[in-house]
C-alpha cells in the first residue's frame, strides 16, 4: 500500500463567522468541522499534518486530542494556499508516497473521493485535482482541461469570459505524488489579482514539466466550505440528509426523516422506528427493534433491544437502558442504569440510579440525587413497585420485590419484599371545607378593594 500523507489547511481566521470560536471548531453533526476532515483522512490510512494560524492554540489542542500523532505547523503570514502547504515542509519533504491537500473547513468530503484520488495516483497520475459542478459557478476557480487532463486552474477573478463559462470548478483539493509536490511547490509565484501564492498554480507548472494531471469529479454537496453561519447551516443540513439516507438504507424507519437529527457517531440497529422530532446528540447506540417516539432528546446513552422510548423523553449522561425497557412521556434519565423490562411510564426523573429488572416506576417519581453539593446514588432492585409521586432521597437502597406507597418520601433503605410508607397520616375534619372557602372569598374580596 502506497504511503499517504494528508496536509490539512486550517489557518483561516474565519472572520465571516463573527465568532470567538475558530471556524474549524464549529460543529457539524456534533463534531468540529476539522475533526470530520481528520476522520476522513484517517479512514484512508493517512498520516496527518495540519497547518494552523497564529494564536490558534484551541485548534491545535482539538486536533491533537483527535490525532495525537499529528504533525502541526503554523502559517504566521497568510500568503495563500501554496504558502500554507510550504509550512508543512518537514512533513512532506521525505514523503515517499502520495500527498493529499485537504481543507479543514470542508467537513463533508467522503472517503470515496479520497480513494478516487489515491487510485488515480496509483495508476500513474502525477497530480489529481478534485472538481465539481455547482449550480452557480460564480466565484469558483475553473478547471481548464484538454484531452482528459487538467492544463490549468483559473481563479474566477483572473479568468476570461470564455473560461468563466466553464461549469467544472475547482474544489481546492489536490493529490500529488510526493516528488511532484516537491518539484513545483517552491516555483509557485504570486502574479495574480490578490498577490497570493495559489496552490492551484502547481497545475500549470506540472503540465509544463510534462507531468500527467488527472481530475476526479465529486458531488457539489460534499464540497461545501464552511466560511460563515449560512454555510455552516448548509453543511449541517447536508450532513443530516446524508445520515438519514444511510440509516434508512440500513433498515431504520424514519416517520418524518427531515425532522430527525443525528450526531456524527450515532449507531442504530435494524428494525428501529423513529418518530418525528427526535434529536440524537453524541454517544448514542441503539440496538435492534427499538421504538423512539416523537420529541425525544437522546445523548450519551446505550439503548437495549426492544426498548420503547417517549414521547417527550430526555435520556443523557451515560445512561444504559436494558432490553425491553419502557420510558414514557416526560421521563428524564441521567447517568442511570435500568434493567431489562423495567417501566417508567410518566413524568419521572431518574438520576444517578441503578434499577433492576421488571421494576415499575410510578408517575411523578423522583430520585432526589443532589443535596446542593454532592450527588448520591439510588439503588432499586428487581420486581420493585414504586408508587406514584414518590421521592427517593439518595443515598438509598430499595430491595428486590419491595413496594413503596404512593406519595411517599423514602429516606431510609427498604428491605426486600417490604412495603414502605413515607407520608404523613391523613386527618379528616368534617364540615370544615365551607369555612375554608369563606376565608378564601373574604381574602379575594379584600384584595379587590
Amino acid at each position: 500500500m502506497t504511503e499517504l500523507l494528508s496536509i490539512i489547511l486550517a489557518a483561516g481566521e474565519g472572520t465571516r463567522m463573527k465568532s470567538a470560536t475558530p471556524k474549524v471548531l464549529h460543529p457539524v453533526g456534533g463534531l468540529p468541522v476539522v475533526s470530520h476532515v481528520l476522520r476522513t483522512a484517517q479512514a484512508a490510512g493517512s498520516r496527518l499534518a495540519v497547518v494552523v494560524g497564529p494564536k490558534h492554540e484551541a485548534v491545535e489542542a482539538a486536533v491533537s486530542r483527535w490525532a495525537p500523532d499529528v504533525h502541526i505547523s503554523r502559517q504566521v503570514e497568510r500568503l495563500g494556499t501554496a504558502h500554507a502547504v510550504q509550512q508543512a515542509r518537514t512533513a512532506f519533504e521525505t514523503a515517499a508516497g502520495h500527498v493529499l491537500v485537504l481543507y479543514a473547513d470542508t467537513p463533508l468530503v467522503t472517503t470515496a473521493t479520497v480513494a478516487g484520488i489515491v487510485s488515480r495516483l496509483d495508476e500513474g497520475a502525477d497530480m489529481v485535482v478534485v472538481g465539481f459542478r455547482p449550480a452557480d459557478p460564480t466565484g469558483y476557480g475553473r478547471l481548464i482541461t484538454r484531452d482528459g487532463q487538467v492544463r490549468a486552474i483559473r481563479e474566477h477573478r483572473d479568468a476570461s469570459e470564455d473560461e468563466r463559462r466553464i461549469g467544472l470548478c475547482n474544489s481546492g483539493i489536490i493529490g500529488f505524488r510526493g516528488d511532484t509536490l516537491r518539484a513545483v511547490i517552491d516555483r509557485i509565484g504570486n502574479s495574480n489579482a490578490k498577490g497570493e501564492y495559489y496552490l492551484t498554480d502547481a497545475v500549470e507548472l506540472a503540465s509544463a514539466d510534462g507531468r500527467r494531471i488527472d481530475y476526479v469529479e465529486a458531488d457539489a454537496d460534499e464540497l461545501i466550505g464552511v466560511d460563515d453561519r449560512t454555510k455552516l447551516a448548509q453543511a449541517e443540513a447536508t450532513f443530516q440528509r446524508f445520515r438519514r439516507a444511510e440509516f434508512m438504507q440500513n433498515g431504520v424507519s424514519l416517520k418524518d426523516p427531515n425532522s430527525v437529527w443525528f450526531s456524527w457517531d450515532t449507531e442504530i440497529g435494524r428494525d428501529v422506528t423513529i418518530f418525528p422530532n427526535v434529536v440524537f446528540g453524541p454517544g448514542v447506540k441503539v440496538a435492534d427493534n427499538v421504538e423512539i417516539r416523537a420529541f425525544c432528546d437522546i445523548e450519551d446513552v446505550v439503548i437495549g433491544e426492544g426498548a420503547s422510548i417517549g414521547p417527550f423523553a430526555r435520556i443523557r449522561g451515560g445512561a444504559e437502558l436494558g432490553p425491553n425497557v419502557h420510558l414514557g412521556n416526560f421521563v428524564e434519565v441521567k447517568k442511570s442504569k435500568i434493567g431489562a423490562g423495567t417501566k417508567a411510564g410518566h413524568l419521572s426523573y431518574l438520576g444517578d440510579a441503578e434499577i433492576g429488572e421488571k421494576t415499575n416506576i410510578g408517575a411523578g417519581t423522583i430520585t432526589c440525587n443532589y443535596d446542593g453539593v454532592n450527588k448520591d446514588k439510588t439503588v432499586i432492585g428487581s420486581n420493585v413497585f414504586i408508587g406514584s409521586n414518590a421521592s427517593l432521597v439518595a443515598p438509598v437502597t430499595i430491595g428486590d420485590g419491595a413496594y413503596t406507597a404512593s406519595g411517599s418520601v423514602i429516606t431510609d433503605d427498604v428491605p426486600a419484599d417490604a412495603v414502605a410508607f413515607g407520608r404523613a397520616r391523613q386527618e379528616n375534619k368534617p364540615g370544615y371545607a365551607p369555612k375554608l372557602r369563606e376565608k378564601a372569598l373574604a381574602k379575594k374580596a379584600a384584595k379587590g378593594k
